[in-house]
């Protein structure tokens, strides 16, 4: 599975030079970040990837999930304008905030192949 989340990643890469995610700011506290966090949960991202179990839930912190939380919102909304703001505690940026076994969608073409990936056990 592995593989197929990194060769989706370079495919988000080399297929879209204007890939974008939403990432939490830095410098806003983690009670802010909390309720970002659950407003997203709440109002259509797909969290069950930073649930216990799943393999974007370490870090476990209040940002590493809030990153997770808002960049999946942001997708799922087709990047519309404003779906990045959350009270002005997100911002799009260029870089991918992928890590090792946590793949983060950067468009909404990509969405449903990485998260297919993240809940297929058939994939791992």
């Amino acid at each position: 599975m592995a593989a197929f989340v990194f060769a989706l990643l370079i495919l988000s890469i080399t297929g879209a030079s204007s890939a974008t995610w939403c990432i939490c700011k830095d410098g806003v506290g983690d009670a802010v970040l909390q309720k970002t966090l659950d407003y997203a949960c709440g109002a259509g991202a797909d969290c069950n990837p930073i649930h216990s179990n799943g393999p974007c839930f370490n870090p476990n912190t209040v940002r590493a999930h809030c990153n997770y939380a808002v960049n999946s919102y942001f997708q799922r909304k087709g990047q519309a304008l404003g779906s990045c703001d959350f009270a002005g505690t997100a911002i799009v940026s260029p870089s991918d905030p992928s890590f090792a076994g946590c793949a983060f969608p950067s468009s909404v073409r990509l969405i449903g192949l990485v998260e297919g990936a993240l809940h297929n056990p058939c994939l791992s």
